[in-house]
This record gives structure tokens, sequence and C-alpha cells, in this order.
């Protein structure tokens, strides 16, 4: 069993080593700040002994899992590792002085990952002297309980390392999918509309916030409403994704962030971690009832979806990942209630084409721009499966 290197004790990178760890992997868990490593090792504990409590773990289980975590405070403890799984903040400068100095401790077989959500791995690649052994497995939070895992090889990757990760990565009991390395890699770029065309029904006074979470979730059958989703995040880290995504896009229209909310995270309104968002989480808040409208629901819903299909089509368009690998993606990794694109069957291919072309038809913005593979695939009469 080989040994794996796990760079940041946050809950992401305590997750993956919990994963590896649990699969039967020795795990050196790396982190230059003492206190977080040692409040890794304490919430990894609690994680662990409340899976015994619920009986999904034995003592003994819960105890060898532990054991076999590693809480080092140097780099040299990844000389034995055969992958090491970067895990910190999304800083492509920081990131590549990481693997630059990983590089030079590490045997020169040892697969070298970023979990990073939206960076390009051609440039964390290209901080390497062997560029061929980095590659991108991006893990959803939380960890251990998300099955999705997005592989993505940059144009550098070896196809043998794709491979081996893969198979380390399916021999954990995740869910791979294998994506392009471009912003946002699947979901992150096929879920902006999630968010963006919420807040933009938002600002448009369309309809009020608990009103357009109502709908997402009881007509459409999401688990989450869009803003209850943002304060789950946090209103800062989805903001900071959903720039990212913008400016790696050429600040293409369809990607564009909202001041809303910019000025909820530039507030500190973070959401549930700072008890405040698009919703109050203080103790005795007023929680505003939404308009239960079942008509307006459904405008909400059909043009969040309508949007989410584009974004979707766009991406199989544009040979990001299969047609298979993108409705995977968006049902495990981020809960949607069907794969987007066999969505786009049922409602029929001149439908969406038809909702797409009114919503620009409306406001003449690029934004609303129809995806050439909709638009022939309803020319031509073919479904997605």
């Amino acid at each position: 069993m080989i040994k794996i290197g796990v760079l940041g004790s946050g809950s992401m990178g305590t997750g993956i080593a919990q994963i590896a760890a649990t699969a039967g992997h020795e795990v050196m868990l790396y982190d230059n700040n003492p206190d977080a490593l040692n409040r890794a090792s304490k919430q990894l504990q609690k994680i662990l002994n409340r899976l015994v409590e619920k009986g999904r773990l034995d003592d003994a289980d819960a105890k060898a899992i532990f054991g076999r975590i590693y809480f080092v405070d140097s780099i040299f403890a990844y000389r034995e590792c055969e992958m090491v799984i970067e895990a910190i903040i999304e800083n492509l400068d920081i990131k590549k002085a990481v693997f630059e100095q990983i590089e030079d401790v590490v045997s020169p077989d040892c697969i070298l990952a970023s979990n990073t959500s939206s960076l390009s791995i051609a440039s964390i690649a290209a901080a390497c002297d062997d560029p061929s052994r980095v590659i991108g497995i991006h893990f959803f939070n939380p960890a251990p309980l998300m099955k999705l895992v997005e592989i993505i090889p940059a144009i550098q990757t070896n196809p043998e390392i794709t491979e081996e990760a893969r198979r380390i990565v399916n021999n954990w009991g995740k869910l791979t999918v294998l994506a392009k390395d471009t912003p946002g890699f699947i979901v992150n770029r096929v879920a902006r509309p999630f968010y963006g065309e919420a807040l933009r029904i938002y600002e448009e006074g369309i309809a009020d916030i608990p009103t357009i979470d109502w709908a997402i979730k009881e007509i459409g059958g999401f688990r989450m409403g869009p803003f209850t989703l943002m304060d789950y995040i946090g209103n800062d880290v989805n903001y900071i994704v959903t720039e990212t995504v913008f400016k790696a896009f050429y600040y293409d229209p369809r990607y564009k962030p909202s001041f809303t909310q910019k000025r909820l995270s530039e507030a500190g309104y973070h959401g549930r971690k700072t008890g405040k968002g698009y919703y109050d989480y203080s103790e005795n808040a007023d929680h505003p009832k939404p308009k239960e409208d079942t008509k307006l629901g459904k405008q909400i819903v059909n043009r969040i979806v309508t949007m989410l299909i584009n974004e979707a089509a766009d991406a199989l368009y544009l040979n990001i990942a299969s047609k298979e690998d993108i409705d995977l993606a968006m049902t495990k990794g981020v809960n949607y209630p069907k794969g987007l694109l066999q969505w786009a069957d049922e409602i029929g291919i001149p439908n969406c084409v038809a909702a797409m072309d009114d919503l620009y038809h409306n406001y003449l913005e690029d934004r609303y721009r129809c995806s050439p593979l909709l638009r022939r695939m309803a020319r031509e009469s073919e479904t997605f499966y």
C-alpha cells in the first residue's frame, strides 16, 4: 500500500487524509502552521468518534484510521510518498512555489496532485522540472461524504499518470470523472448559472431571495436553493470562484460576478460561518416567508435550469468532458436532481433553444447566447441519449 502525502490541514486536506487512511494508506499530513495541525488532529478525532457513536465505524477501525495519519511539521516527511495531494489556498503563485519545493523532496516517480477547484493545472505543472507527473485531483467538500472527484490532466501530464491517479482514487470508493484543464473544470463551470442567474433574478426584482430558494427546491427538486447553498459554501469562497472563472474566460459575460454577492463578501456577511449572509442565522432572527406562487416559481426554475442546460451543452460542445461525465459530475458533485443533458432531452432540445432565444431577444446580452450544439441538435432533431 503506497504512502500518501497531503499538504494543508484545513477541512479539505484533513478530509482527503481521512479518505486515504480509511482505504488503508499511511498518510503524511503536513501544514507549516503547528496550530492548524493541532486543530486538524482534534477535529479528525472528533469526526471519527462521531462515526463510532453512529455505528458507522467500530472503535478499533477508528483508532486504526487515526493511527495511519501522521501530523508532520516538515515536507521532508514526503520522501517516501508515492502521491502528494496539495489542498491549500486558491492562489496560483503560492501553489507553484509549493510544488517547486515538494518536487525537490519526493522521489522521481511520485505523483504530484493539486486539489484546486478552478486554477490552471498546466500553470501549476510548469513550476516543476518534470511537469509530466502533475495532475489535478479535485475533491468536493466535505471530501469524505461527497462521492465525486474530478481528475484533470494538464497538457503536460503523462497519460499513465492520469490512469494511475484515477485508479488510486477509484480504489478509495470515489466516482471519478475526467475533465479538460479549463477554468472551473466541469462542476464549477457548469454550476455558475445556478448562482449567477438566481442573483440576476433577485437583482431585477422578479422575486426575493426566499421565493427563489423555495422555487428551486420545491418546484425544481434541488436539495438546496442557490442562496441557502451560497451561504453554506461561504459567500467569500463562492464569489472568488465566480471571479476566477470570469477572469479566466477572458471576461465572458456568461460568468460575470454579481455586485450583490461582492458587497456581502466585502461586508463580511459570508453566510452560516459568520452568522449572516443572504439569511440571518442569529438566534431570534426573523425568517421572511417565500411567496409561494406556482406560476412565478416555474418561471424561476425554467430560467435557471435552461441556463444550466446551455452551460452543460457548451461544455460538451467544447470537449471539456463526455456527456456521461458531465451528468455524473452534476448529480454526484452538487446533488442536482438529474443530469442536465438528460434533463434537456426530457424538456426537448427545441424548447431549450427557444427558451435561450427568448432570453437573448429580451436582454440582447451575450450572456444569453445559445450553445451552437443545442442549436444544431434542435435543427437535426437529435437528443443527447
